[in-house]
């Protein structure tokens, strides 16, 4: 794939610590502050510009929205890391759409909107869209998010993207700016996993994102959501100032109309991960497997005897070129499934087994 040119940061996945299979959002550990926006290695796609919308006043356009917005506080208890994120109301029951890599692997999820915190469950995702749908438990009587039409956006109009970067106890944050382009690609790595993603189709906006704003809405100066906010090619080195990147609303709220609907596919699971319990990291070139860096004791993996320092080759007869390929492999499949394991231990030694797969 051609590129016209590459940022000069260091790409980051907004995502955080050592493994696909256990982790989700940026995370912020209790000792220091991991690097979770997601910069990234662009393409641009020649943008198609749409037909005209009316512009409008996007900062208070933005004021009205907020009651639609969602603080999400994420956990990886055992690990000991904590995160934030955000999402947006789509129904009164609490269903609130959010992005994928927000929520990914935390063990618990929470959010608050109107003054009040809820416990929140997976109800499902699509993992290449970066899209997941939560459902907040005990919510009731929430106000949903007016949805707009990103078809009608047009270069130079004025948004606003609202966001928890600063914590779920500070004031949502505002990122003002301008819609610079459409049909945009990037191409993002995660530098702890090693896996990278493609999401294709985005919105390019002039606005400083930061960390936590990813899953929050993008709105235009009529208080419609136009965008979820999933990409920023700024980290904290650079200070503000930098481009972000949205889903357009019509993409997302068409992933996650299958999702509420309990429609799995090859690209929607239904329900929270597989977890299989190992931190991954892809091979050198000239090597097969995945290197497995961290076992989750009493986990699925620790259970069938891998251990850190070995390489794992090939997951329910699938051969595992990357740690990509691990994680399309367990998205397929649900807790309780049996999965057969082959690997090699770290004295080389060649070894099989099975894995019984938890929520």
């Amino acid at each position: 794939m051609s590129r016209s040119r590459t940022e000069q940061s260091r790409p980051h996945r907004q995502r955080r610590h050592t493994q696909p299979l256990l982790m989700g959002m940026g995370l912020f550990p209790r000792v220091r502050l991991l690097p979770i926006l997601l910069a990234a290695v662009l393409t641009l796609v020649a943008p198609v510009a749409p037909a005209a919308s009316a512009p409008g006043d996007p900062i208070a356009a933005a004021a009205a929205a907020e009651p639609s917005v969602v603080r999400l506080d994420t956990a990886v208890e055992y690990q000991g890391v904590i995160g934030a994120g955000t999402g947006i109301v789509l129904e009164p029951n609490g269903q609130v759409l959010t992005n994928f890599h927000v929520v990914q692997g935390a063990d618990r999820v929470t959010g608050t909107v109107g003054g009040r915190t809820y416990p929140a469950r997976m109800v499902g995702y699509n993992r290449d869209r970066d899209i997941a749908v939560i459902q907040l438990i005990g919510a009731g009587g929430l106000t949903p998010a007016v949805i707009g039409d990103a078809n009608v956006l047009v270069p130079g109009e004025p948004v606003v993207a609202l966001g928890n970067a600063m914590g779920s106890e500070a004031p949502l944050t505002r990122e003002v700016g301008t819609v610079t382009g459409f049909g945009r690609t990037v191409q993002a790595e995660d530098t702890l996993t090693g896996t990278s993603d493609e999401l294709t189709g985005l919105i390019e906006f002039a606005a400083p994102v930061r960390a936590g704003d990813s899953g929050g809405p993008v709105v235009n100066g009529a208080g419609q959501v136009v965008g979820i906010t999933t990409a920023a090619s700024v980290n904290f080195r650079m200070g503000p100032g930098g481009k972000g990147f949205a889903i357009p609303i019509n993409d997302a709220i068409g992933i996650a109309g299958q999702i509420q609907a309990g429609m799995a596919s090859d690209e929607v699971h239904i329900g929270p991960p597989v977890l299989l319990g190992v931190g991954v990291r892809t091979t050198p070139r000239d090597q097969p497997g995945v290197l497995i860096q961290e076992v989750m004791v009493g986990g699925p993996a620790d259970l069938a005897g891998l251990r850190a320092g070995d390489v794992l080759l090939a997951l329910d007869g699938v051969t595992l070129d990357s740690t990509n390929t691990l994680t399309r492999v367990l998205d397929r499949h649900y807790p309780g499934d049996v999965l057969d394991v082959t690997w090699v231990d770290s004295t080389g030694v060649p070894r099989d087994g099975k894995a019984v797969l938890t929520p």
